[in-house]
């Protein structure tokens, strides 16, 4: 591989300014360099034919044909210092502990409404917050176990938290398998390499949802609750459940009876079920409670998980701090909850509740990325300085209708990495999205999923719109042979 043309006008995560690898990528760049293009490209055919024989796929929608593909591979990893990332995880388990205190707050006293440091105008519009769910202590006071935050880099080197992803967090299983391709790929490098592990996630994730059980002295009867086949991360579903060692269920395996208890039905009878790890959203997990049409929750979940006779997780309510205006007060946050200074920066917004802001982003539409409260998946936003004059004025029309529901960024430069390119590497740009578990103490994954845009120039990392995947090597310099 000829890295002499690479050339990207971001901060590149592997080649510094100079044309040179950074110190913790050296090993993998030298490596690279001694293979040729054909040795290459039978490499990322061999990571292409692993990928779809371990069905790694996701249902791509901006194509209106809402089918399975298999997620884009490519096989040159981003490499983290670990000096680097112990910092980044310090930030990240410092929001955690801050974000899981605010959602108890908001369905206890309120004091940061209260104490007017945050606003209570947001609170009251928030689609994301439950009534259902005020009074309520889940097991160990946490709402918010299972947490993807995104983080992003600017042109000068500044790692930003550019949204914390609280409700339906989806892509580990990607990160999960996309190291294990790697080692396929790259056994040499494995050897001669300290890089961190990540395949203990799943232990990780069953002791958090296990430490949750109402009857903490019998082994905990854990099950995975699943949309079902069409849902978009069935393959997750699916993959963790296995993992894991437990039940994957749709909402008719499960019923509640009159004890209040959560069951499971089986071939031998009802089993009690003790914790319910959820990837249905709130309002269909309970139709006597939420939507009275679902056929994907349970009826009396609410009622069982109020009564302390199952543990969810998430638990309800928890996107209430799952909202790209809520995600501006996190420093404050961290400040008002902890009496500490945020490690990780937030990317700057510009909230358009606010008059002053909301002024600024209407005067400045072109070049700023602007963002509904509550979409994901990279849907519904504007990125202003590739929109079209009608694009803008939509979007200006919408903002002026529903302040609320509209936040703004800068556009950043984000960093880029390496993929393999028809004639060599080409720089794409790309975020990380770590995942963290709470469960008193916080668990931070080595690295993440790191997310890349595959179109030449493309902000858009979101796997629902074509993005990719990369593997994602924290390495300890120390221990490098």
């Amino acid at each position: 591989m000829d890295w002499t043309k690479y050339r990207t006008p971001s901060y590149d995560e592997l080649i510094g300014p100079d044309g040179r690898p950074r110190p913790a990528a050296r090993p993998l760049v030298e490596y690279l360099s001694g293979l040729s293009d054909q040795e290459l490209a039978e490499r990322q055919l061999a990571a292409d034919v692993a990928a779809r024989v371990m069905g790694i796929t996701f249902t791509v929608y901006s194509d209106g044909r809402n089918v399975d593909r298999t997620l884009p591979f490519d096989l040159i990893p981003r490499i983290i210092d670990r000096r680097e990332w112990q910092r980044t995880e310090a930030g990240l388990v410092q929001r955690m502990r801050a974000l899981n205190l605010f959602i108890a707050d908001i369905y206890g006293e309120q004091r940061i409404v209260c104490d007017k440091v945050f606003p209570a105008a947001l609170l009251e519009r928030s689609v994301n917050f439950r009534p259902q769910c005020v009074g309520v202590r889940p097991p160990l006071d946490v709402w918010a176990h299972v947490c993807g935050s995104d983080l992003v880099r600017d042109a000068d080197g500044t790692l930003y938290a550019l949204e914390d992803n609280l409700r339906i967090p989806s892509g580990v299983s990607y990160m999960l398998e996309n190291r294990m391709v790697a080692k396929r790929v790259f056994p040499e490098l494995f050897e001669t390499s300290a890089i961190l592990p990540v395949d203990d996630y799943t232990a990780q994730l069953y002791d958090t949802l296990a430490a949750l059980s109402p009857r903490p002295g019998d082994t905990p009867v854990i099950v995975l609750l699943t949309p079902g086949v069409f849902n978009s991360a069935y393959f997750e579903h699916a993959y963790l459940a296995q993992a894991m060692g437990i039940e994957l269920v749709e909402g008719s395996d499960l019923f509640v009876a009159d004890d209040d208890c959560t069951y499971m039905r089986t071939v031998d009878g009802p089993q009690r079920v003790d914790v319910v790890y959820r990837r249905v959203d709130d309002l269909f997990l309970d139709p006597e409670v939420f939507h009275p049409d679902s056929l994907l929750g349970v009826p009396g979940l609410i009622r069982s998980w109020r009564a302390g006779k199952v543990a969810l997780a998430n638990a309800p309510g928890a996107g209430v701090a799952d909202d790209k205006v809520v995600f501006a007060y996190v420093p404050t946050m961290i400040r008002y909850y902890l009496g500490e200074e945020p490690i990780l920066p937030n990317v700057p917004s510009y909230l358009c509740h606010d008059a002053d802001d909301r002024r600024y982003v209407l005067e400045h539409l072109g070049e700023l990325v602007v963002k509904p409260a509550n979409e994901s998946g990279g849907y519904g936003m504007l990125i202003g300085p590739r929109a079209s004059s009608r694009e803008r004025e939509k979007f200006r029309a919408l903002i002026e209708a529903d302040p609320r529901n509209y936040m703004a960024q800068p556009t950043l430069s984000l960093s880029t990495a390496p993929i393999i390119g028809p004639g060599g590497p080409v720089p794409r740009h790309i975020d990380l999205r770590p995942f963290i578990l709470s469960r008193g103490d916080t668990y931070v994954t080595t690295g993440g999923l790191t997310r890349v845009a595959m179109a030449e120039g493309s902000l858009v990392v979101n796997s629902s719109q074509g993005g990719g995947a990369k593997d994602t090597w924290v390495v300890d310099l120390e221990e490098t042979a």
